[in-house]
């Protein structure tokens, strides 16, 4: 059970490392490019993506802290910690998101006139490209691992192509005589970044505070098709995606034996993990019809 969860684990390590270099790579282009030409929303974008970076580090030290084993003090496990790191991702997002703001009415309150060329351009379309494959790239591995560190990243990875698509458009107008866009477009990709931290806060919270994962229909249909059970109620479940827990109470034969009883119990939590992939535990509380009592 251990290796396989250091095996799960050490594929999205794997995975952020490579972001992370592809992240850096990206930044560096941008801002350095950025200060050169004073394109205060090129550089903006720069360190959007050198967020990305600092992101794909919190996800590294975040999976160091999820892949530990179950202990005494924490018989659940340790792979809330994943989801508790990806909500520092969306921290970072909303700290990069307020200073460019300001840095933007700055720049409002005292103009500068950006020098732009055609490096720029292929600097921007070469990262931009980029970006494209690392998010579809990210997202894919993220559903096929169930990782909220990877799909919170490449939440994270979409916010930079709309915002490196709002700097080309930008760049192309400030080229034409507009300079004053410039602030406005980092503003833009800022109203971007906030956006994409909420989504990773309302994901995240939703794991961290118990909301309901799957719908009490699906599991009530599934254990009302295991013979002798003759209705179940207060389902309730909670965790994340690849680590769902369900309990609920089951009504049988008040008459029925406690060996019978306990093999229903058994073909109920076998039924419910059968029936719903991510589902690890499952509890049943085995209660006579009001009837019988």
């Amino acid at each position: 059970m251990q290796n396989t969860l250091n095996e799960h684990y050490g594929a999205i390590r794997r995975i952020l490392i490579l972001i992370l270099a592809l992240n850096w790579i990206v930044a560096l282009a941008k801002i350095i490019y950025g200060y050169f030409s004073r394109c205060q929303s090129m550089a903006a974008d720069g360190f959007h993506s050198l967020s990305d970076g600092a992101s794909n580090i919190v996800g590294i030290i975040g999976i160091y802290f999820a892949c530990q084993p179950e202990d005494r003090d924490h018989p659940y496990g340790h792979k809330k910690y994943e989801t508790f790191f990806s909500l520092g991702i969306a921290l970072l997002l909303f700290l990069v998101c307020a200073g460019l703001i300001h840095q933007s009415f700055e720049r409002l309150n005292n103009p500068i006139h950006p020098r732009i060329d055609t490096k720029g351009f292929v600097i921007m379309i070469v990262t931009l490209a980029l970006n494209l494959w690392v998010m579809r790239y990210e997202s894919k591995k993220g559903r096929e691992l169930h990782s909220d560190i990877l799909i919170s990243d490449a939440l994270h990875t979409r916010a930079d192509i709309f915002t490196s698509l709002s700097v080309i458009i930008a760049m192309v107008v400030i080229r034409a005589g507009y300079p004053i866009l410039d602030p406005i477009a980092t503003i833009l990709i800022a109203l971007f970044i906030a956006y994409s931290a909420y989504e990773i806060v309302q994901e995240g919270s939703g794991v961290l505070c118990d909301m309901a994962i799957v719908d009490t229909k699906r599991i009530e249909d599934i254990v009302l098709g295991v013979e002798q059970v003759k209705a179940c109620h207060k389902i309730r479940t909670r965790g994340r995606p690849d680590d769902i827990h369900v309990d609920l109470h089951v009504q049988v034969s008040g008459a029925m034996h406690l060996e019978s009883a306990h093999r229903i119990s058994y073909e109920i939590e076998e039924a419910i993990k059968k029936g719903i992939p991510g589902v690890t535990d499952v509890v049943v509380h085995m209660e006579p019809p009001e009837k019988d009592l």
